[in-house]
């Protein structure tokens, strides 16, 4: 059975976009290379900032597409083609407009939800046969609104939700790096 070797997190950059609602995989991905103690340096050739982590199941990678969130997926492929890594052994943490604030799903393969950002990866991969962790943002209620929604911060209430999940999301990680994926399942699906 196969690992996870690449982590992507989803957003999108410049500093107008931090910390909004859809650069949630960002802040995950700066959060993980805390907690592993790593920094991540822009590379070119990968059209993002990247990190490699020697853990005891292995190489794995961290990487924040730098190119805008409609684009990810030349990003994730140029990292995987490079390092020959498959689309089972990815995870993409991004956000979720239809899994409520402080809420988190973990999957794998299936639809994009209309996420352009998957859709991008999906398309780059040939494949929906990846790792998603989907952190829930809520909805503003109206699809009009979506747009501005996605692209402004939470609220003080709706951020220490999102901390709360990512916190719990960060903690599974391990269990996700040994293939436990039934029980990383249970863990973050019950609220």
């Amino acid at each position: 059975m196969s690992h996870l070797r690449l982590i992507v997190g989803l957003g999108n950059p410049g500093s107008e976009y931090e910390h909004t609602r859809h650069n949630i995989g960002f802040d995950f991905i700066d959060e993980l290379a805390k907690l592993w103690k790593t920094s991540l340096k822009e590379e070119k050739k990968f059209f993002g900032q990247v990190a490699r982590v020697n853990l005891n199941e292995g190489e794995v990678w961290l990487l924040k597409p730098l190119t805008f969130m409609n684009k990810s997926g030349t990003a994730v492929q140029a990292l995987a083609k490079f390092y020959k890594i498959l689309p089972e052994e990815i995870l993409i943490i991004h956000d979720e407009l239809d899994i409520p604030c402080g809420h988190v799903r973990f999957k794998k393969g299936g639809s994009n939800g209309g996420h352009n950002g998957l859709k991008d990866i999906q398309a780059w991969l040939g494949t929906a046969e990846f790792y998603r962790l989907r952190l829930g943002i809520g909805h503003p209620g109206d699809r009009n609104l979506v747009i501005h929604y996605v692209l402004h911060k939470p609220q003080a209430q709706e951020q220490s939700l999102i901390t709360e999940a990512m916190q719990k999301s960060l903690a599974a990680i391990p269990q996700m790096l040994t293939g436990e994926y039934s029980s990383v399942q249970q863990q973050l699906h019950s609220k």
